[in-house]
């Protein structure tokens, strides 16, 4: 890995992790952040960003996979809060703020760690150019955000369903074809 590389993913993680210290020190941020997350078009764009996740890891630049993960985390307040809210989408964020704001037990950090532990098995597989374990995991990360949304969420959790489906879809199109394309020539 090139210097410039190194210190460009190492800027782009620095930024992340201020990003996830600011959303978990800063109530105000955090309200004004998750209010734009009920748009619900930050919902079908989050999925999308495993495309050049799995790029950046298939062609092993640090830049690019650490530059789509802070892409990615600050995705959720791109777009305007929503004049309308469907009220499953309000509650289904409800449940998840309260998540991510109460009670921090030991279970609750093992059952989140989950979430970087699939982004590393993800980025990690494809490093390793390993397709199959690829698209495994991606798989795996849309089926696990559903099972958790609905087991946390109830009703109000099968919103998250279509978004991540159709995400999954277009990510595994996108992959294979890329795939196949790439050891065709």
């Amino acid at each position: 890995m090139k210097s410039l590389d190194k210190n460009t993913a190492l800027l782009f993680a620095v930024l992340s992790v201020a990003f996830v210290f600011l959303m978990a020190t800063d109530s105000v941020f955090f309200e004004w952040a998750f209010s734009r997350h009920q748009n619900i078009l930050s919902w079908y764009i989050r999925p999308i960003f495993m495309i050049p996740l799995c790029y950046f890891a298939f062609i092993r630049n640090a830049t690019g996979i650490s530059a789509t993960i802070f892409l990615l985390l600050t995705s959720m307040f791109w777009f305007p809060r929503p004049g309308a809210i469907d009220p499953k989408v309000g509650e289904l964020l409800a449940m998840e703020r309260e998540y991510l704001t109460e009670n921090w037990t030991a279970a609750k950090i093992i059952v989140t760690s989950i979430v970087p532990v699939s982004m590393g098995l993800l980025i990690w597989g494809l490093w390793k150019r390993n397709i199959k374990a690829g698209i495994g995991v991606l798989i795996g990360i849309a089926f696990g955000k559903i099972i958790w949304s609905v087991a946390e969420g109830g009703a109000s959790g099968a919103k998250v369903i279509i978004p991540a489906l159709a995400g999954l879809a277009i990510c595994l199109v996108v992959v294979i074809w890329w795939y196949k394309k790439r050891h065709i020539e």
